[in-house]
């Protein structure tokens, strides 16, 4: 499907400004070559696999369900894993505003500990990496099809995977990669959620002096129930993301504004943070039924599932956008291995069980109402600990998943 002409997009930022984005709107449907693939889902997973394989030379289609990028429940940290593989898809994120991050801070109560991050890491919007990505897919090859929901997805008794469209339309390839982040599609969702968990995303502008002491660190905060982060995102703003169960929302009315004041008298350095800042959204962006900790345990012939689809860290180790990227690189490597996708989820899902637990464990105690009281103490004492866990909750680069990484 080759890039037939050009166009400039708008893309106006959450701060008002306007910047201009040259994409490449490919040729779709307008071939007799049969898809090679079908990618379900034009987020960071998926669009990071589109652009490996057009480039490995084959012919991919990506339905993605946004007529154009959008803000998502994100905390927007992309760690050094993160950062290599975007530059490695041709994503300069410096040029497109990504702010960088040097130090993790964790708030409870009263008292906040600090370290420094053991890898070089950026904070920058969804909205913003998510236009990039989609421009490099489009100008690498691949034929996107934006504006349509699937409904359906089923292999059929010729081998086939089919698609079927929000509008009737079907669309059929031999091989599909699942990366609808955090929407099931019917007959492949993943585990319930036996928590509830619900996520909240609203951007902020600070004040002066608390964006001054915000700058470079991205601040984890704990409460009853959850928790959240807030770090600066370009543009002079800050991004605040926030988890909390279900049972303990309830407790604030099921309003984001009730839950705000009450996190905020719970964690009062929240509360300083926040103290005179300018939210820069009408309503927080909001997802409910989170699974953390799934881990996909099998596939069917023919489905790579990535991204969300294959498994879901807590957020507070900023490792989804880096476990997107890994994955989609993974499977990539892969199919082009001719590794059969069942095998290669079953590897996945052993490169990422330690990460995967230990990430748990440590959610665990974020959720203890002693640890809130102590782990500032504790961590204050010895900051090498966050160090640590920070680096052990990294993905893992397992050998025999990414034997073939080398192809992509």
């Amino acid at each position: 499907m080759a890039p037939i002409k050009h166009k400039f997009l708008r893309d106006k930022s959450i701060t008002g400004s306007e910047k201009e984005i040259q994409v490449t709107t490919s040729t779709l449907n307008q071939t007799d070559k049969q898809d090679e693939v079908l990618i379900l889902g034009g987020g960071v997973a998926g669009c990071a696999a589109a652009i490996a394989l057009a480039r490995n030379g084959r012919r991919v289609t990506l339905i993605e369900r946004e007529t154009t990028p959008r803000h998502k429940v994100c905390g927007e940290f992309l760690s050094g894993e993160a950062l290599e593989d975007l530059q490695l898809l041709g994503i300069d994120v410096t040029s497109i505003g990504a702010v960088p991050i040097d130090y993790v801070r964790l708030a409870a109560a009263r008292r906040a500990a600090e370290a420094p991050l053991p890898f070089p890491a950026k904070s920058l919007t969804r909205k913003a990496l998510d236009t990039a990505l989609i421009a490099e897919a489009i100008a690498s090859g691949v034929g996107v099809e934006r504006g349509h929901s699937v409904r359906a997805l089923a292999h059929t008794t010729g081998g086939m995977w089919q698609a079927t469209l929000d509008d009737g339309t079907t669309r059929a390839a031999p091989t599909v990669f699942l990366a609808t982040g955090k929407h099931d599609l019917r007959g492949h969702a993943r585990a319930e959620d036996p928590l509830r968990w619900v996520a909240f995303k609203m951007y902020f502008r600070l004040a002066p002096a608390q964006a001054a002491e915000l700058a470079g660190a991205s601040e984890l905060m704990l409460y009853p129930g959850g928790y959240g982060g807030i770090q600066p995102v370009e543009g002079g703003i800050a991004n605040l993301c926030c988890v909390v169960q279900q049972k303990y929302l309830g407790g604030s009315g099921n309003r984001w504004e009730n839950f705000l004041e009450k996190m905020q008298q719970d964690c009062p350095h929240l509360a300083m943070r926040l103290a005179g800042a300018e939210p820069l959204l009408a309503k927080p962006i909001a997802v409910t039924h989170i699974p953390y900790g799934y881990i996909r345990p099998t596939t069917d012939d023919g489905l790579y599932c990535i991204g969300d689809q294959a498994a879901v860290i807590p957020s507070f180790t900023g490792d989804g956008i880096s476990i997107a990227l890994h994955t989609a690189r993974c499977a990539v490597a892969a199919y082009l291995a001719a590794e059969p996708a069942p095998l290669f989820q079953a590897k996945l899902r052993s490169a990422l069980m330690a990460q995967m637990r230990l990430a748990l464990f440590a959610a665990d105690g974020l959720n203890n109402s002693f640890a809130r009281a102590v782990l500032p103490f504790f961590l204050s004492a010895w900051p090498g600990v966050m160090r640590v866990t920070a680096k052990l909750t990294r993905v893992a680069q397992h050998s025999s998943v990414v034997s073939h990484a080398t192809a992509v």
